[in-house]
């Protein structure tokens, strides 16, 4: 499992590098185009999503095995079934992002918005911070300073890259245009909005679930150490 987690990131910390260097080669300009926002969905982003979700349901998987549960001595579809019902928005969340990324950068944009591909790209900057935490919580060193920094890492990328990045977007389209970023919704199609919704939305609930553990972990490194019993 410890393995599962390294993966993406290591993968990660690579990609992000050539997803800043995609943003930074346009120099937000909306009309620039560059290769990596449509052959990195080809080559990596596709195939990264499909096996992610082949190695969460190994790490779902082994998680119960060794514990010895009885349906988890062998894969069959009744561990397939329970990984989906337990990670559904996860799944969900990654087929979406799957066929949405290689429909919109394949299909529908007509070579056009290279600037707004990287940064969908980036949305995943944070991924290695989480990754590092789970791996820290592996290792049994959740309390070291580390772990600490990390989850500070993790609350200001997720939310720079994955919640304020979307106004940011129209805020940049706007500023292309002379739109102010309050009229910019009504000048975009109905499909933009929605889709930029649908993609924020499972942002917003995941945000909130981070604040609300760094926050039980807050709590909890202020409580006063058990006493000891003579």
């Amino acid at each position: 499992m410890k393995i599962i987690d390294t993966l993406p990131t290591n993968q990660w910390i690579i990609t992000n590098q050539s997803l800043v260097l995609s943003v930074s080669k346009v120099r937000f300009g909306l009309g620039q185009a560059h290769w990596l926002a449509t052959y990195f969905v080809i080559w990596y982003g596709v195939p990264y999503m499909t096996y992610d979700i082949f190695a969460m349901y190994l790490s779902h998987y082994y998680r119960y095995h060794v514990k010895g549960h009885e349906d988890y001595k062998q894969h069959s579809l009744k561990t397939i079934n329970s990984f989906v019902r337990r990670e559904f928005l996860l799944v969900l969340h990654h087929i979406a992002k799957r066929f949405y990324c290689l429909c919109l950068s394949q299909f529908f944009r007509k070579d056009q918005g290279d600037f707004f591909i990287g940064c969908l790209f980036l949305t995943e900057l944070s991924t290695p911070f989480v990754s590092l935490g789970k791996i820290l919580i592996q290792l049994s060193l959740q309390e070291c300073w580390l772990h600490k920094a990390n989850g500070g890492m993790v609350l200001l990328t997720f939310f720079m890259c994955r919640i304020a990045l979307f106004p940011f977007m129209y805020w940049m389209y706007g500023r292309h245009y002379g739109i102010p970023l309050h009229a910019v919704p009504f000048h975009l199609p109905l499909a933009t909005n929605l889709g930029n919704c649908c993609i924020l939305a499972p942002q917003l609930y995941w945000f909130v679930l981070l604040v609300r553990k760094g926050y039980r972990l807050y709590l909890r490194s202020r409580r006063p150490p058990p006493a000891k019993e003579d």
